[in-house]
């Protein structure tokens, strides 16, 4: 059985070449191209993990986070957070949140992304 995975992103270009990325890799892969969207579909849906952009248009990242751990529906789903900046939430922040890595930790890691998830338990 796949790997569940909701992207929410809003830039069309990544959305796009993850979405690809994953998929062809395996994972069963939903987008959703913002935040409010993201949120409806998380609530929906039963995802194994979610990959979200920090930086979002009608909701920044920590708000994101903070309402997909407070809904029982979506609180136990772990997080990939990515960014397109070098900016990014401090370790101990995100370790407070439940995620489970940040892209810049997936790809310091140099693993591919099924053996990265293995290791955390997905």
């Amino acid at each position: 059985m796949a790997v569940k995975v909701l992207l929410i992103d809003d830039s069309r270009f990544l959305r796009t070449a993850l979405e690809k990325t994953l998929s062809g890799d395996g994972f069963e892969v939903r987008v959703a191209k913002d935040s409010e969207e993201g949120l409806r579909l998380a609530e929906q849906g039963e995802f194994d993990l979610i990959v979200l952009d920090l930086f979002q248009p009608k909701m920044i990242g920590q708000e994101i986070i903070k309402r997909l751990k407070e809904n029982s529906t979506t609180s136990g789903i772990p997080l990939l957070v990515l960014s397109g900046t070098s900016y990014c939430l401090p370790k101990a922040t995100l370790d407070l949140m439940s995620v489970v890595a940040s892209m810049e930790e997936l790809f310091d890691s140099g693993m591919p992304l099924p053996q990265f998830g293995e290791t955390k338990g997905l």
